[in-house]
């Protein structure tokens, strides 16, 4: 009966951790299409289990002395996935723009800081913000975060007032 009891919960705990395997495909709807050129980019993806990343990122936001209104806002998000992209280039980044545009997605914020520019786009119905994705641009190198959650645009304007504090 242990034995069974043991290999039951390590299949549980395989099953709720494959979300943390890294793909060299796609995990972003845009990036998923296969009739799209991306030429010479590389892709990295993964789906973070927030059932484990969120008591790190709450200790490490109070270790670094944020403010409350961040760690308020890591208790809203219901889904993370994340994507990098080498080589990437301004024609795909302008192409993914348009995308998020006919796909109802609001232009919100573009903060520009040592040569990077972070973009915050947000898809919303009514006064709650359900999907927000951010998009960091350096050079060739992309990173996408698609956060998924329930947040109102005072929400957003706080973590925007941070990050630009900073």
């Amino acid at each position: 009966m242990k034995i069974i009891k043991n290999v039951f919960l390590v299949c549980c705990t395989l099953f709720l951790l494959q979300s943390c395997i890294v793909s060299s495909k796609p995990n972003i709807a845009f990036f998923s299409n296969s009739d799209y050129d991306y030429e010479n980019a590389q892709f990295a993806s993964f789906n973070v289990p927030l059932f484990l990343a969120k008591p790190f990122i709450k200790k490490a936001l109070r270790e670094d002395g944020e403010s409350e209104a961040a760690i308020a806002m890591v208790k809203k998000v219901s889904k993370i996935k994340m994507m990098t992209v080498a080589n990437g280039s301004e024609k795909m980044l302008k192409d993914y723009a348009k995308y998020l545009k006919n796909e109802n997605y609001e232009d919100w914020a573009t903060i520009r800081h040592d040569g990077d520019n972070v973009n915050i786009r947000v898809k919303q119905k009514g006064d709650v913000i359900k999907n927000m994705l951010i998009t960091v641009n350096s050079k060739k190198d992309l990173v996408f975060l698609d956060v998924r959650g329930s947040f109102t645009a005072d929400d957003i304007s706080r973590m925007i007032n941070i990050a630009a504090d900073k």
